[in-house]
This record gives structure tokens, C-alpha cells and sequence, in this order.
């Protein structure tokens, strides 16, 4: 674990990697990024520090199975009806505008 009477990071490091990024950050940002990434940074040094040597490794923490439904032939909307409810209709088809030349 990290010692927590010293900071995980300085201000200087924090404005170094922000030269290296090319970015821009103002003394203030500078102050309060410093306070944020070292939460950050003892955070991970929290999760560094658990014993894991009897956890499996995982992609994904629940099981994950096939979510699609079955795919079955089921009764639909009558063509009637759903052509009512569109706002152009003609032919026993959507009307839709055009978007590509006639050539």
C-alpha cells in the first residue's frame, strides 16, 4: 500500500504530464488535479494490495448467457393499418422521398 503521509504524485508530475500531453492547465487545475489523480492513484493501490491468488480471472463478473429470444413465426400488424399510421403511403408501401438521381 501506499503511504499515505506522502502523496502518490507531486504537483510537478502532474505538470509534467501535462506538457507532455500539450495541454494547458492553469495553477489551480494544477492544484486540484494533483489532490484528484491521488485519490486515483492510492485507489489503485487498494485494489493492488488484495490477495487474488484464488480468483479466477473473468471478462465479465455475472455469467453471461444467450439474452435472444427464440425466433418463432408470430402474427403482425395488418399492412392496412401500419400504412395508415405513415405519413406517406402509396402502393401498399411507404412513400419516402427521393435521394438518389434517376440515371
Amino acid at each position: 500500500m501506499a503511504d499515505r503521509a506522502r502523496s502518490p504524485i507531486t504537483r510537478d508530475e502532474v505538470e509534467h504530464v501535462a506538457r507532455l500531453a500539450r495541454l494547458a492547465i492553469t495553477a489551480d487545475e494544477a492544484e486540484r488535479l494533483t489532490h484528484e489523480l491521488a485519490g486515483i492513484l492510492e485507489h489503485a493501490d487498494d485494489v493492488a494490495a488484495l490477495d487474488l491468488a484464488d480468483i479466477p480471472p473473468t471478462a465479465h463478473p455475472l455469467p453471461l448467457v444467450n439474452v435472444l429470444r427464440r425466433d418463432e413465426v408470430r402474427a403482425t400488424l395488418p399492412r392496412e393499418e401500419v400504412l395508415a399510421a405513415a405519413p406517406q403511403a402509396e402502393d401498399g408501401r411507404f412513400r419516402v422521398p427521393r435521394i438518389l438521381d434517376s440515371e
